[in-house]
Parts: C-alpha cells; sequence; structure tokens
C-alpha cells in the first residue's frame, strides 16, 4: 500500500531542482549593500519639508548639504561636523533651512523655489565619503 501523502507520479520533480537552485544561488551571493540615498519628498507649499536620509553609513561625522548635483560653492546649503557641532552656511541658504543631527535637511515654508534635487555628502573618517542624490518636489494646494 502506498503512503497516502506521496505523489502518484514517480521520477523526477523539477520544482525540486529549482528550489535547490535557489538556495545554492542564496548561500553563493553575497547580498547587495544598501545604498545610501536621500527619500524622495513631496512637500506642500508654505509647509515645512524634511528631506530624510535613508542607509547613513553609521561612521558619518558630518554631512554636507547641496542644492543641485554639483559640489560648488553657489549651490553650498549648509554643512554639520557631528564631532564639534560646527555649523557652516553658504550661498543657498536662506536661513529657513536646518540639519539635524541624523543627517536630514529641513526646510521651512518650502517654496516653488525650493523644488529640485538635493545632494548631500556623508563625511567618514580617514577623509573617505558617500555621496546621495534625491528630489523635492513641491506643489500647490
Amino acid at each position: 500500500m502506498d503512503f497516502p501523502a506521496a505523489s502518484p507520479h514517480r521520477g523526477c520533480f523539477p520544482w525540486l531542482g529549482l528550489l535547490l537552485a535557489t538556495f545554492l544561488l542564496t548561500l553563493w551571493i553575497p547580498p547587495t549593500t544598501a545604498q545610501f540615498g536621500i527619500v524622495w519628498t513631496l512637500a506642500l507649499e508654505g509647509q515645512d519639508a524634511i528631506l530624510r536620509l535613508r542607509n547613513t553609513p553609521p561612521d558619518a561625522i558630518g554631512f554636507i548639504w547641496y542644492k543641485g548635483v554639483e559640489m560648488n560653492y553657489q549651490n553650498f546649503i549648509a554643512s554639520l561636523a557631528g564631532y564639534y557641532t560646527v555649523y557652516l552656511t553658504g550661498s543657498e541658504y536662506n536661513g529657513r533651512a536646518e540639519i539635524n543631527l541624523d543627517g536630514s535637511l529641513i526646510i521651512r515654508k518650502v517654496t516653488a523655489y525650493d523644488r529640485g534635487t538635493y545632494m548631500v555628502v556623508a563625511v567618514l573618517p580617514n577623509s573617505r565619503k558617500e555621496i546621495a542624490f534625491g528630489p523635492l518636489n513641491v506643489y500647490r494646494e
């Protein structure tokens, strides 16, 4: 007498090979590292917007924010050095931006001018850095 849970079909099970291949691939392929970035942000004009960071390097000692995709003084908003809490501002600083200790950028009472791509540089020990980009979209009610 056959076991009731046994398949009536004897022979090869194609899904078993697929399951084995998937298992072996997960063991052999190392996981990808999480990408440092700015969370896509949508804000209502006149409200505060927070450009949050995702997968922030745990050893970051400072953050530098720019509006746009170039690292130059004309695009420089502000920087924060964590160990010394030094806060510098640049030409794009308008008195409404502030960097939190976690590296996120708060822009108070956003306007249509604030819309665009932002760049953040996470400063790491030994003069290393990681760069991330993200958009801020501003809409009217």
